[in-house]
């Protein structure tokens, strides 16, 4: 996955709506910082796996 926000990222993943992978992200990055990084603090958020 490249830089993009959570909207594109669930549409990848063939979700309707960003908010299926909110709990998702907030876990992973609460979790394994080390393994997403957080581009912006204010919306939109662009995320990139690393």
């Amino acid at each position: 996955m490249g830089r993009s926000t959570a909207s594109e990222w669930a549409n990848a993943m063939g979700y309707d709506t960003h908010n299926a992978l909110a709990k998702v992200i907030k876990r992973i990055v609460n979790d394994m910082p080390e393994k997403l990084i957080v581009i912006n603090s204010r919306k939109p958020r662009y995320y990139q796996a690393v």
